[in-house]
């Protein structure tokens, strides 16, 4: 059966110290060329690998980043994972990804997963139901940095990394206005957090500001299924009259484009339809769904730039947005 290689084992078959054998393995100055090479001759026979438990306790924190997401199948959070990854193997850490399933005491689990392993910093995007900042502000007592990211609290005390969610609605609204005088049926996402609510006053303010505000019906989908019933719901007591609609994501357009199937409605003759998506998801249709693109993959770029910035000794809390751009397509 095959054996550990440790420190100790190194030391007794080279008759020399286990500190010495550390320091070697570490190019420490104080010990001789010549030990150094024997040391590490023998460490890559024996495939020595260093105890990665007690190099933590030893640091206080891991080589390795957490992120926490509601689902990873979501293609926006899979861009983001793959932003935070290329970053943090460029700098010499690996990524543990965890995902919460959308249920808040999942995410607490995952959060003292993070604390007892001590990652080197967490990236969060919340739950919908997340009601509780206690779990995250415990992290602050072991020193580990929080960025979140996305679907973020509305807590000041945190460092957060977003979409220019208010930007992003009003874009939408503005372009939605600008290729068609309908009236607007538009679909948002959970009621409680931040990234609706952001993303509603901005659609809200320029119909608002354009006199549309009467034209304008507002619903609420967490997942596709509601946003089947929506749009159903919404022609059948307009009697299929033409309309725009807006979806806030990408999982919305679905249930959106499932509602227009089914009363067998086409884009863009019988209903317009533009989206906010991460930029794949749309491409796959025919007509291509217009959209406004806030990209996963920048957002996480700018997340990993906030969190080397938080590390480096810039703590003070802040709140960086990230711009959306509109990418057209046939169904306006």
């Amino acid at each position: 059966m095959k054996t550990t290689a440790t420190l100790k084992k190194i030391s007794d078959h080279l008759n020399i110290s286990i500190s010495t054998v550390s320091r070697a393995l570490k190019d420490h100055p104080d010990v001789a060329p010549e030990t150094k090479r024997r040391v590490k001759e023998l460490a890559a026979m024996l495939d020595y690998e260093p105890n990665a438990f007690a190099v933590n306790l030893r640091k206080k924190h891991s080589n390795v980043f957490a992120v926490v997401v509601p689902e990873i199948s979501n293609y926006f959070y899979h861009s983001f994972i793959q932003a935070v990854e290329e970053d943090a193997r460029r700098m010499g850490y690996t990524l543990m990804i965890l995902q919460s399933m959308n249920d808040p005491d999942v995410e607490e689990q995952n959060l003292r997963l993070c604390r007892h392993n001590h990652v080197a910093g967490i990236f969060v995007a919340l739950t919908s139901r997340t009601a509780h900042m206690q779990p995250f502000k415990k992290l602050e007592t072991v020193d580990i940095p929080l960025v979140f990211f996305d679907k973020v609290p509305a807590d000041e005390t945190f460092n957060k990394v977003s979409i220019a969610d208010y930007d992003t609605g009003r874009q939408a609204a503005e372009l939605l206005l600008k290729h068609r005088k309908a009236p607007v049926l538009a679909i948002f996402g959970n009621a409680q957090l931040s990234i609706t609510q952001r993303r509603e006053k901005g659609f809200t303010d320029v119909c608002r500001e354009a006199g549309t505000l009467n034209k304008l019906t507002i619903c609420y989908a967490e997942h596709a299924d509601e946003a089947v019933r929506h749009t159903v719901q919404y022609f059948q007591i307009h009697g299929k009259a033409f309309a725009s609609v807006f979806s806030m994501s990408d999982e919305i357009m679905c249930g959106v484009l499932k509602g227009l199937n089914q009363l067998q409605m086409k884009l863009p003759d019988d209903a317009a339809l533009l989206t906010i998506s991460n930029g794949f998801l749309p491409t796959l249709f025919s007509p291509e769904i217009a959209f406004v693109k806030t990209s996963g993959y920048d957002l996480g770029k700018l997340s990993f730039s906030r969190m080397m910035e938080i590390m480096s000794g810039k703590t003070f809390v802040r709140e960086n947005f990230l711009a959306s751009t509109y990418i057209p397509g046939g169904s306006l």
